[in-house]
Order: structure tokens, then C-alpha cells, then sequence
């Protein structure tokens, strides 16, 4: 036996708890420490004592914390703390690296004590040879919903949503349906509402738990629903799920086959995630790397970043190539190379701003095709303004200082026209993107750096050789 996981806590247990950490929603560094010092000194009873009033997310985020050398001890010394519930919350990359510590038949006793939307969570992240070998350690009933759950595209409603749900016909009463729930063991952990179906199992109304609560027994779910439900394909990607989760204010939201009969549910705690994850997703690509490497190993991260910046490397060279046609233009006057970097940079962190605004709209719905023409126009008059009030104040400071007012005006030009190139590219390069049905947050930084550096060296030497020599 490589080591234990043990089933979920008890709830009761978790709610008498007491907490002992000094800060209310995360873990003090001093705290942390003290557990450290307890490994350290093999005083299995004060860890314990450090991780019993813990929530499940707080001993995911410690043992996240520590060195990896150190998580495994905290994972033994934990014994039965350490649940199936903590194992879902740890980040995917320590996940795994704790997970090949475990035999497979743990793994399956682990993921057979999760709602099916945990189990895949866990599951999905393991090498496929290994991910069989545990799914035929899981009982067959739970086995089943697990591997139909899989079959389901990543990133998707199927795979995020969870298949043990409350739906009942609409025929049945208020006290029906409060007993039902009181004596049938099957039904999820945490759910807000009935979902009322139809005899083909298609959802056609919902009930929340605190009107059903407040109804009288005799009152029949039909006459309670309420029948504008929003209904989500299993196959939606989960960026949209989390768009209508936010849009409609939603807790939970039946998923449907193509036949629109009921597969399971999304709750709002997942989606909260979702939100969570795709807004990672974007900022993380904004630098050009495609997911969080914070717990890999260095290697590993040197890889993951090399492409694209090997993709900067050649913009870089793009751009040295418009400087060297200029070379003669430079060595005439060497103000020209002290200046330069201004045009460049100031471009460049405008057409940031109007980049990042836009592949936020974007993503929100804010920006459409139908209100892009009035969007585009209004960027530009800002970068027109803000170009206009930054050109006077590197054109005068360029002419105070090299008594040269011709080259003021030069750098004064050269910084209006590569700030509307940055306003109106960082809007056009992200929504040609997204028409091409390419992620804007992927590509359009390396894109839009290329664009103002070229146009604004181009723009700056250009202006330069025609004026000043």
C-alpha cells in the first residue's frame, strides 16, 4: 500500500469544528510554518491538532504550500483528514504527483466516495492506461455514470456537470416530495431545486427548495414551478455555460441531451470555478503561456514559455529589420536612436489597454459585430486625444532638450500615428481573431507588439529622414 484515502468527512464533524488559523479565509504564513516545524519534529498528534478544524479547501491550499517532499509526509500524517473531498480541491499538477503515490484500488475507493462531477474532475487528469485500470476498481453503477461522463468533450457541460439529481413529475405533491427526499440516500449533497420533468424525462419546470419549503403538502409541483427554465446541451462549451450562469443569475441549470431529455445539472459552485478558470485562461495567454506552470518543475515551465517566445524572437527581428533601413538615417543623427524606444513603447501600452478592453468584451458579449463600427470609432478618438496630449509632451521635452524643435514635431507626429495604429489594431486584431474562430486572448499580444513596433519605428525614422537630414 503506497498510502490512504480516506471517504469524505462526516458534515456534522466539519460544522462543530473550530477554526485556529489566525486569518478568516486563508492560510497564515506563520501557521503554515508551525505545521512545517510539527513534520519536522514527527509530532503526528499536533498536525493532526493544526488540520482537524481545517475545511476541506484550507488543507488542500497547505498541503499546495508545502514542498513536495513534505506534502507526503503531511498526507500520512493526516491519516483519515485526508479525504476524497481535500483530493478534489488540489491543484491538478500537485494532484497528479500525489495520486502516483496511491495504489489504484485507493484511487477508485477515493473517486466511489465523490458526486460523479468530483470523481471526473479527478479521474480525467490521470494517463489513459492508468485512468482504465482505476475505473475497473469503481462498482459498475458508479462506474457507468463516470465512464458516460468521460465520453463527453473536455471543458464541456457533460463533463462539468453531475448526473445524481432531484427530478420528479409534475403530478406530485409538495409532501411527496419532502418525504422523498428525506429517505432516498441517492440524491446529491448539495442541490437548490426540483427539477420537474415530463413523462419523456424532459425538463419543463423547476421548483426552488425555499418556496417548496414554504408550501403547504397538498400543493402540487406544477401549480409551484416555474416554467422559464434555462436548459443547457450537454455539449456546450463551459465558458458559455458560465455566460448564462451570469446573465440569468443563475444556482443550477438542468444539462439535456440532443433530445432534450434530462442528463444531470451544473450547480453555481462549479461554475464559480468555471468563471475562475477561463478568466486564468485569458490573462495567462495575454503573456503567452497556454496554462499555469506554478507547481511543474523548472524544465518543464522552460518549455511550456519557449514557443512563444521564440514567436517574440522573430517579431523582434521583423521590427530590427524596419530599424536597419534606416541605419543611415541613425548614424546621421544619434537623437533619432535615444528617442526611438518612446514611439515604440508608448504605442505598445496603448494598444495594451484597447487589446485587453476588447477581448473582455468580447468575452462578455459586450462586443458584437453590430456595435463593433461605433466601438472602433470611439477608440480611436481616444487614441487621437491621448496621442495628441503625449505628443505635445514628448515633442516638447524632445525639443527642450536637443533645441530642435523640428525634431520635436518629428517625435510629436511619429506619437499620434502610432497611437491610433494601437487603438484601432488592438480593437481590429482581437475580433479578427474571434471571427476566425481563433482565441483573441492567444495571439493578439504577439500580433499588436508587432504592429506598433514596425509602425512606429517605421513612422518615427521615416519622419525623421524626411524632415530632419
Amino acid at each position: 500500500m503506497k498510502g490512504q484515502i480516506t471517504p469524505p468527512l462526516d458534515k456534522e464533524r466539519s460544522r462543530s469544528a473550530k477554526p485556529v488559523r489566525p486569518t478568516l479565509y486563508s492560510l497564515d504564513s506563520d501557521f503554515i510554518r508551525k505545521v512545517a516545524k510539527a513534520l519536522d519534529a514527527g509530532n503526528i498528534e499536533d498536525v493532526k491538532d493544526f488540520l482537524s478544524p481545517l475545511h476541506k479547501a484550507d488543507i488542500a491550499d497547505l498541503i499546495e504550500c508545502l514542498p513536495q517532499s513534505d506534502r507526503h509526509r503531511l498526507i500520512i500524517a493526516a491519516g483519515d483528514l485526508f479525504t476524497a473531498d481535500v483530493l478534489a480541491n488540489i491543484e491538478e499538477d500537485v494532484r497528479d504527483d500525489i495520486l502516483d503515490k496511491f495504489e489504484d484500488s485507493e484511487v477508485a475507493e477515493a473517486i466511489a466516495g465523490l458526486e460523479s462531477d468530483d470523481a471526473v474532475s479527478v479521474l480525467e487528469d490521470l494517463e489513459p492506461p492508468r485512468q482504465r485500470e482505476v475505473l475497473q476498481s469503481i462498482p459498475l453503477q458508479e462506474r457507468a455514470v463516470v465512464e458516460e461522463i468521460l465520453t463527453f468533450p473536455e471543458n464541456s457541460a457533460g463533463r462539468l456537470m453531475q448526473r445524481e439529481v432531484l427530478a420528479l413529475p409534475e403530478y406530485w405533491t409538495v409532501g411527496q416530495t419532502i418525504d422523498h427526499m428525506r429517505e432516498d440516500d441517492s440524491l446529491p449533497d448539495d442541490f437548490y431545486e426540483v427539477i420537474v420533468v415530463n413523462p419523456r424525462y424532459e425538463p419543463v419546470g423547476s421548483v426552488r427548495l425555499d418556496k417548496l419549503l414554504r408550501s403547504h403538502r397538498p400543493k402540487l409541483l406544477n401549480d409551484l414551478m416555474k416554467e422559464d427554465i434555462k436548459t443547457i446541451p450537454v455539449n456546450t462549451d463551459q465558458e458559455e455555460v458560465g455566460y448564462v450562469f451570469e446573465k440569468y443569475d443563475l444556482i443550477s441549470a438542468p444539462v439535456v441531451n440532443e433530445e432534450g431529455r434530462l442528463l444531470g445539472s451544473v450547480t453555481v459552485d462549479d461554475v464559480v470555478d468555471v468563471i475562475q478558470e477561463e478568466a486564468e485562461e485569458d490573462i495567462l495567454r495575454l503573456s503567452g503561456v497556454s496554462e499555469t506552470d506554478f507547481y511543474r518543475a523548472a524544465l518543464e515551465t522552460m518549455w511550456g514559455r519557449f514557443t512563444w517566445l521564440l514567436v517574440n524572437l522573430g517579431t523582434a527581428i521583423l521590427a530590427s529589420v524596419v530599424i536597419y533601413q534606416f541605419d543611415a538615417t541613425i548614424d546621421q543623427m544619434v537623437a533619432l536612436a535615444v528617442l526611438m524606444p518612446i514611439v515604440a513603447s508608448m504605442g505598445g501600452n496603448a494598444g495594451t489597454q484597447t487589446m485587453t478592453v476588447a477581448i473582455r468584451a468580447i468575452a462578455t458579449r459586450d462586443l458584437t459585430m453590430s456595435n463593433a463600427g461605433r466601438v472602433l470609432g470611439k477608440e480611436v478618438l481616444v487614441s487621437l486625444a491621448n496621442g495628441g496630449v503625449f505628443a505635445v509632451l514628448a515633442g516638447g521635452a524632445a525639443a527642450v532638450w536637443y533645441q530642435d524643435h523640428l525634431l520635436g514635431l518629428v517625435i510629436g507626429g511619429a506619437m499620434i500615428i502610432n497611437m491610433i495604429t494601437a487603438g484601432l489594431f488592438g480593437l481590429v486584431i482581437p475580433i479578427l481573431l474571434w471571427r476566425l474562430r481563433i482565441d483573441p486572448a492567444t495571439a493578439a499580444g504577439v500580433l499588436l507588439t508587432t504592429v506598433t513596433d514596425v509602425v512606429g519605428f517605421l513612422a518615427f525614422l521615416g519622419l525623421g529622414a524626411m524632415f530632419l537630414l
